[in-house]
């Protein structure tokens, strides 16, 4: 029991520090093809799953949305749902699945979530959300996580954020991620909202000071490592990155663990991630996938270098076509090198 005790411990600390800077879980991106990507750049940072319900797990029996590598971790599950009993199980079927930590989303704001009454609608029932998270915790070892946003609609945040907070630490929560915009759930679009509501880093920043012990990591509109850094001398515990990340992994990935960890990074860093990708689409293609469930993943990779365009024009329209396989990849990757060693001899 002790020695059980002691690796959860472990396991715990582990993601505590790989929270420092995380991918924020993205609907439709941060797929398990998008997350071993992510790993081969930055083998610290902490990878989130897409958000999957609870009733797609427990009712639908969807286990199939559980799966990932093994070479993901430290990787953390994001639930959505608010019945306490459901979250429960699927949490518990996430722990068995292998998942380092599981995380309630009270911060999506899209139409569909909302009829389910989950994601941000329920910053409006913190009481609901602390009944959640209690009964999450009580079924799981790992650790549960909530991220959340500042408020929804004529919230005076400046109230509820704390009042939110401070239900959901009483219910045993010791890590929270806060996106710093409010969702508007009537009038703005998810992409809207994405956009339009205004950040308010302060805010967050207060909430660091009002909730010292709170592992506070903070998202939105965050796009450079220059920016992750400043955020994090300002006295917050994490950053969490979400669509720079995507369009542009290579630039907040490859110097991640350098950075922000202070650890040695990958080598040859995105050209060697995309040596290392070969073999794995090759697994994924003859387990009957197709390249460009992978390789959508990868488009962004070189944004900003010489031959960016032509690596995502290769790898765009390439990979839809019959038969298209890894020398597709190897080809695109050969031209961006040898664009490089022109440019040198220059």
């Amino acid at each position: 029991m002790a020695e059980q005790s002691e690796t959860i411990g472990f396991r715990r600390r582990r993601v505590e520090r790989a929270a420092r800077l995380s991918v924020a879980p993205m609907m439709d991106w941060t797929d398990r093809h998008c997350r071993y990507l992510h790993r081969l750049l930055s083998p610290r940072a902490l990878l989130y799953t897409e958000m999957v319900t609870a009733p797609a797990l427990v009712r639908g029996g969807a286990l199939h949305l559980l799966a990932h590598d093994p070479a993901e971790h430290p990787v953390a599950l994001q639930l959505g749902g608010s019945d306490p009993a459901e979250l429960a199980r699927a949490a518990r079927l996430g722990e068995e699945a292998g998942y380092d930590e599981i995380n309630l989303n009270c911060g999506c704001p899209s139409d569909r979530v909302q009829s389910g009454t989950f994601g941000a609608i329920l910053m409006q029932q913190p009481g609901l959300v602390a009944d959640c998270v209690a009964a999450m915790q009580e079924a799981v070892a790992v650790e549960v996580t909530v991220k959340c946003r500042l408020g929804v609609d004529d919230q005076n945040v400046e109230e509820t954020l704390p009042e939110f907070l401070s239900r959901i630490v009483a219910a045993g929560v010791t890590r929270v991620t806060i996106h710093a915009r409010k969702a508007w759930l009537q009038g703005l679009s998810p992409k809207e909202n994405r956009d339009v509501p205004p950040l308010d880093y302060a805010l967050v920043q207060r909430m660091k000071g009002y909730f010292p012990n709170l592992h506070i990591s903070i998202n939105g509109g965050i796009d450079s490592l220059d920016q992750a850094e400043m955020l994090l001398d300002s006295g917050l515990d994490g950053v969490m990155v979400g669509r720079a990340a995507y369009h542009q992994p290579a630039d907040i990935l490859c110097a991640a663990d350098r950075r922000i960890f202070g650890a040695p990074g990958p080598d040859s860093c995105p050209e060697a991630a995309v040596r290392a990708m070969l073999p794995y689409i090759e697994a994924h293609l003859e387990a009957g996938g197709k390249l460009n469930q992978v390789t959508r993943h990868m488009l962004g990779l070189f944004a900003g270098r010489p031959g960016a365009r032509a690596w995502r024009r290769s790898l765009s329209e390439g990979a839809a076509r019959p038969g298209a396989g890894p020398d597709l990849v190897e080809a695109a990757l050969e031209e961006i090198e040898a664009l490089a060693e022109r440019q040198e001899a220059v």
